[in-house]
């Protein structure tokens, strides 16, 4: 190839462009609703960034001559002559994009040469030829074929640099752009309670937790919906406001939690959680990423994470902040948005321990900020999770008061 003269830097980043819209448009809707979006973003930036071309010069290596006789014509005389033709090839490793060596770069100095580039072996060679036993002649010759065929590197270096700076900005847009048209499509679908077959690849409909007391909500036209089965937030308010409901009513009959360790107490909430909900399940000392956690509702047909809740007798501040540290650190996975905190309060000083709550929520390294609160002793936060910080899942802590326990 003519080094650095094959296809313009405009020409090649419009194809670069393209190649990234074709790669989002080919992927089903069902994987672009569900990929991890920061991954599948990180992803492609990898795939479509170019590492510089760095060559070394200290790895310069001159191949054995080719020697040809060759017809030359005499300047002063119409005569022709016969001579010894002497052909090096002078090789380099290199590192980096083998494709830049044919970008025709912006600025681009008006120089090229031929060379020859061995992606596997990692090496650009270039090839010249001299017709004298001369070694100062050998290395003008060499140093002028080496000068035209890298005078391009830098700018070309430059070029691509610059590519992978605006690489984020132009990727984003694309998959964004994608994902808020299936978005759309399937808020559409919804808005007109339109049923799409499962086993179709064209659609994904977001599964709908459908409550047996309450008759099902109508579907709000400017829902946000997700392709991972998600507790809607209306839902997730029915089942905090459940959960408070059958805590007060366990405080008014001792019975049901006297004589109970934190297992027992739990299954008189899980009890009703399964007759509440349909299509999901309830259940405890479940497995979950990295242990097992009290408290876990599943969307039944794919096994989901909906909801996650971790049950506790009070011990004091230490013991609370440690729940929320193993709640976060080896029970949720990505996925799980909505979890809780549910103590179980034994004793008479409840106010003090409220007051605690209050204060050690905050203190929390996952603490983003409070989010409200549900009655006198249900208290709404934002937390973030341990491996990304910019992922919030909204936690709800609910104080129990079983002082006959």
């Amino acid at each position: 190839m003519r080094s650095f003269n094959e296809l313009s830097i405009t020409e090649a980043t419009d194809n670069w462009k393209n190649q990234i819209k074709s790669e989002v448009e080919r992927q089903t809707k069902e994987y672009i609703l569900k990929v991890d979006e920061n991954e599948y973003l990180k992803y492609l930036q990898n795939r479509y960034a170019l590492e510089p071309l760095v060559i070394d010069l200290s790895t310069e290596n001159i191949g054995e001559p080719v020697k040809k006789r060759e017809s030359r014509e005499s300047r002063f005389h119409d005569e022709r002559y016969v001579v010894d033709v002497y052909y090096f090839t002078i090789s380099y490793q290199f590192t980096g994009a083998s494709d830049i060596f044919r970008l025709r770069p912006n600025p681009w100095s008006m120089t090229s040469y031929d060379i020859n580039v061995n992606e596997h072996r990692g090496s650009v060679s270039f090839t010249f030829g001299i017709d004298k036993q001369d070694a100062g002649e050998f290395n003008r010759q060499k140093e002028q074929a080496k000068s035209a065929a890298f005078a391009n590197l830098n700018n070309a270096n430059t070029n691509i640099n610059a590519w992978n700076n605006q690489l984020s900005g132009i990727i984003e847009p694309i998959f964004r752009q994608r994902k808020a048209s299936l978005l759309k499509e399937n808020e559409f679908f919804a808005a007109i309670n339109l049923k799409v077959n499962d086993d179709t690849n064209s659609l994904f409909s977001v599964p709908v937790i459908q409550r047996k007391i309450l008759p099902q909500p109508n579907v709000d036209k400017k829902k946000v919906f997700s392709a991972s089965p998600s507790i809607a937030q209306e839902t997730y308010e029915h089942l905090l406001e459940l959960l408070n409901g059958v805590g007060r009513g366990m405080e008014r009959k001792p019975s049901l939690y006297k004589g109970k360790d934190e297992n027992g107490i739990r299954d008189v909430f899980l009890s009703q959680l399964e007759l509440r909900y349909d299509g999901v399940t309830a259940t405890g000392e479940t497995f979950n990423s990295g242990g097992k956690t009290d408290i876990i509702l599943k969307y039944a047909p794919d096994g989901s994470n909906l909801f996650v809740a971790e049950c506790k007798f009070w011990t004091g501040a230490s013991g609370f902040q440690a729940t929320i540290t193993q709640l976060f650190d080896r029970y949720l996975t990505w996925r799980d948005s909505k979890v809780a905190v549910m103590m179980f309060v034994k004793g008479n000083d409840f106010t003090s321990v409220l007051n605690n709550i209050r204060t050690e929520a905050r203190l929390h390294p996952y603490y983003v900020r409070t989010n409200g609160q549900h009655g006198e002793t249900s208290f709404s936060y934002i937390f973030r999770l341990k491996q990304d910080a910019e992922k919030e899942v909204q936690m709800e802590v609910m104080a129990f008061h079983f002082d006959k326990i």
